[in-house]
């Protein structure tokens, strides 16, 4: 570790990781070397070498920070919502505020995943498995409320709802029309419609006329 790091009292792992999160972020996985990350770390290659033996490993600890991340913030964006409805909307909204934040490991675990191989590719697969088993959760409650249309697959409305969320990342701005919170009421919105079982209004404005017997 360089003297500089040491006299400004920052964590070396830390450090390690937000250096692995924006050259990973940056450059790719792939074109990232362990001394480059040492060198930003302000660190010796042998040091993190020490603690992390291959380059594969600091990958899988950096994904598992940022499911924990994820995780811890929509547990506690739910804690204190009672509604099943509500509480989608509110795990909804934590998500999207994580990835739109300048959190170098939430990005890394949505686009460098391919990066892995053998029992690290198999670790990670597990520690997916763990978020999406909280929103399985999620999506379960509000189903069971009732209002959901019963022939409904919530595994495959979990996949849609993560998969357009995730894609955020890639195009927002802060600076757009919307806000993080408008975006992610947006989604819920056109989830929720396809899923209640309430029926269908029609428009409020219509130039056809009518049925017969309707106001």
């Amino acid at each position: 570790m360089t003297k500089q790091a040491t006299l400004s009292g920052s964590d070396p792992g830390e450090a390690v990781f937000q250096a692995a999160g924006q050259l990973f972020r940056e450059k790719g996985f792939a074109a990232t070397t362990v001394r480059e990350i040492a060198a930003a770390a302000g660190m010796l290659p042998g040091s993190l070498h020490y603690r992390y033996p291959s380059k594969e490993e600091l990958l899988l600890a950096l994904m598992d920070r940022g499911i924990n991340r994820a995780t811890t913030a929509v547990r506690l964006a739910i804690a204190d919502v009672v509604d099943p409805l509500d509480r989608l909307r509110a795990a909804l909204r934590a998500h999207l505020r994580l990835l739109v934040r300048e959190d170098d490991a939430i990005y890394v675990l949505l686009y460098e995943d391919r990066a892995l191989s053998g029992t690290a590719r198999e670790h990670m697969v597990r520690l997916r498995d763990r978020y999406d088993a909280l929103w399985d959760g999620v999506l379960h409650e509000a189903a069971g409320t009732g209002r959901f249309r019963p022939e409904i697959d919530l595994r495959m409305v979990r996949l849609f709802l993560l998969g357009g969320a995730n894609w955020t990342a890639q195009w927002f701005s802060p600076r757009g029309a919307a806000t993080v919170d408008e975006i992610a009421d947006g989604f819920a919105d056109l989830i929720l419609r396809g899923l209640l079982a309430e029926p269908r209004q029609r428009p409020a404005l219509s130039l056809l006329p009518p049925p017969p017997g309707e106001p």
